[in-house]
């Protein structure tokens, strides 16, 4: 029986989107992904299919026009969750100050179902009063869509040369003026649709009267039921409350604490009013996250608080908190090393700061542990080298020092962002091996994002391909190279140089993806897939069980699907792949 492994990193629902021009494009579709402990995961996928968009929300270094819009990044790291803080006096006198007004909010845990019961009576008299949310979506998406377009077309604009191109400019700034007037008469229309609603409403007298009588009703009952007494058992939990709040807020200077408490008791007021069951886990979590990391209380002595926490990197708010999970517990390697290394100041400097910023040691012993890895990447005669200038390096030794810093802290998972796309070939067999070596010594997680199936053939132990933001299919590297079940698959493997027969042509996938601008129907890939079923069309597949470690996207694993070969050119791939890669 395999050995059960540990989920280093739980990828739950997860959706990103960007903020573009006034429009959205959702670069992650609600991917789902378990990343184990000591393993090598490779993500592969065409440009634009979201490979490095998703590694990127793992350390918090998504663009600032991104952001995570639902889902969630569990990361299971017991030494960076566990908590300890001090209950020196002024702690005890605040933890005390909380209690009293948790005690004094769980009182309206008592009317929430009255409150629920106002809540529809006022959402039910506002639709009355206004267009509908799919009316105003419908509008602001048409807006939306429109100043996208005069945006594009002012860039357009900017580029016309004046002194020879008069009437393209002229015929320009008339199109802009149409489109800030279609703009101002679709912004007119939702105020006037919103002025209608308004006014037919108010000419239903009688509705107005039942919904007056029956709101101070609700609100009598309402106002009544939140002078009662809370329970003793509503008492004991919030202490528990109590201590959570200042575990979860007491890694942050005292100002900070303050106002995250006040945040997270007005958080936990919301939730109360509406009667969320804070004694379930799972909801308590969910409104902490709202605020901070919720710490969950374990047990104290006279002078400390001892708790555990759930780290969802999709709910970080604060850059302290990034500082204990960058480079200490995720580190990435970029592709372009040149990138990543500050060209004016030396090698040694660049690990040893690195060192001296997360471990807290002298220089001293920073540097001695800078050279020591140095030694480990291959540099030679490292204790020479260590105040050499990145220019002094040649590509693929700059690319080793770059691995050098991203393991100075030893981190759990380490990202490799096609770190062999900008090296020579020779070079890259060297550093897929170094990384294969470090990984034996260290025990750290990869994953490899690349668009090269022979670097996955050899580094990986899992792949996921990815598609249009999603993944598609996932298994061992085996199971996804030797029968690989999505088309996309199939494309991806059948266009690789090493498959190809003398005098034919290489395959090539027709067509492009599609815009994440817009909401896809159906199957992302069915407009290029050449064994497209009418339901792709329709409707989207689920992932589709082929072993217990191999899934897969796509209708044609459906049981009322009609049976479809692989293409010709990947049906005898072992034998090719053994040769061409030396799996």
């Amino acid at each position: 029986m395999e050995e059960k492994k540990k989920v280093l990193l739980s990828i739950q629902n997860l959706t990103v989107k960007f903020r573009v021009r006034g429009r959205i494009l959702t670069a992650i579709r609600g991917i789902s992904l378990d990343i184990y402990e000591n393993e090598s995961i490779a993500i592969v996928g065409e440009s634009g299919s979201g490979k490095s968009v998703l590694t990127k929300t793992f350390a918090g270094m998504t663009d600032s026009n991104g952001y995570i819009d639902e889902g969630k990044l569990i990361f299971d790291d017991p030494e960076l969750a566990d908590t300890v803080v001090k209950l020196t006096p002024g702690a005890r006198k605040l933890m005390q100050g909380t209690l009293s007004r948790l005690n004094d909010i769980s009182r309206y845990e008592l009317g929430a179902e009255t409150y629920k019961k106002i809540k529809k009576l006022e959402a039910e008299k506002k639709s009355r009063e206004s267009i509908s949310d799919e009316e105003r979506a419908a509008i602001e998406k048409e807006i939306g869509d429109m100043k996208f377009k005069r945006t594009n077309l002012f860039n357009e604009k900017q580029t016309y040369d004046p002194h020879h191109e008069k009437d393209r400019i002229k015929a320009a700034d008339q199109k802009l003026k149409e489109y800030d007037e279609k703009i101002k008469a679709l912004e007119n229309k939702e105020a006037e649709e919103e002025k209608a609603r308004k006014a037919e409403a108010a000419k239903d007298t009688a509705f107005i009267e039942n919904y007056n009588k029956q709101m101070a009703e609700l609100k009598a009952k309402y106002e009544q039921e939140i002078k009662g007494q809370i329970s003793e058992e509503t008492k004991k939990r919030n202490e528990i409350l109590g201590k959570e709040i200042r575990l979860s807020v007491g890694r942050y200077s005292l100002v900070k604490r303050i106002q995250l408490t006040h945040k997270l008791l007005l958080a936990l007021k919301q939730a109360m009013q509406i009667g969320v069951d804070l004694n379930d886990e799972e909801q308590r979590n969910a409104v902490f996250d709202t605020v901070a990391f919720r710490v969950k209380y374990l047990d104290e002595t006279p002078g400390q608080l001892h708790g555990t926490c759930v780290l969802n990197l999709a709910s970080v708010k604060y850059s302290k908190d990034w500082l204990q999970i960058r480079g200490r517990r995720i580190a990435t390697v970029f592709q372009d090393p040149m990138t990543s290394l500050n060209p004016i100041i030396t090698i040694g400097k660049q690990i040893s700061s690195v060192i001296i910023k997360h471990q807290q040691c002298s220089e001293v012993e920073a540097r001695r542990r800078a050279i020591e890895l140095m030694h480990k990447v291959g540099i030679p005669n490292a204790e020479a080298r260590f105040d050499d200038y990145p220019f002094q390096y040649s590509g693929g030794m700059r690319q080793r020092i770059v691995i050098a810093i991203a393991l100075s802290c030893q981190p759990k998972i380490l990202i490799c962002d096609e770190p062999t796309t900008a090296l020579d070939v020779t070079i890259q067999a060297q550093i897929l091996q170094l990384i294969k070596d470090l990984q034996k010594e260290f025990g750290f997680t990869i994953v490899f994002i690349t668009h090269d199936l022979g670097v996955v053939a050899n580094i990986a132990d899992r792949v996921a391909v990815l598609y249009a933001g999603q993944v598609v299919e996932v298994g061992k590297v085996e199971e996804v190279f030797y029968d690989p079940r999505h088309p996309y698959t199939w494309a991806l493997l059948s266009s690789l140089p090493q498959l190809a027969q003398r005098n034919t042509q290489l395959y090539s996938i027709t067509g492009t993806p599609p815009s994440l601008y817009n909401s896809i129907v159906g199957d992302a890939f069915a407009p290029r897939n050449p064994y497209c079923l009418k339901i792709d069309t329709l409707l989207e597949p689920p992932m589709f069980k082929v072993t217990d470690t191999h899934y897969a996207k796509t209708w044609l694993l459906d049981p009322h699907a009609p049976k479809v070969e692989k293409p010709e050119g990947i049906r005898d791939i072992h034998g090719k792949l053994m040769e061409a890669f030396n799996i």
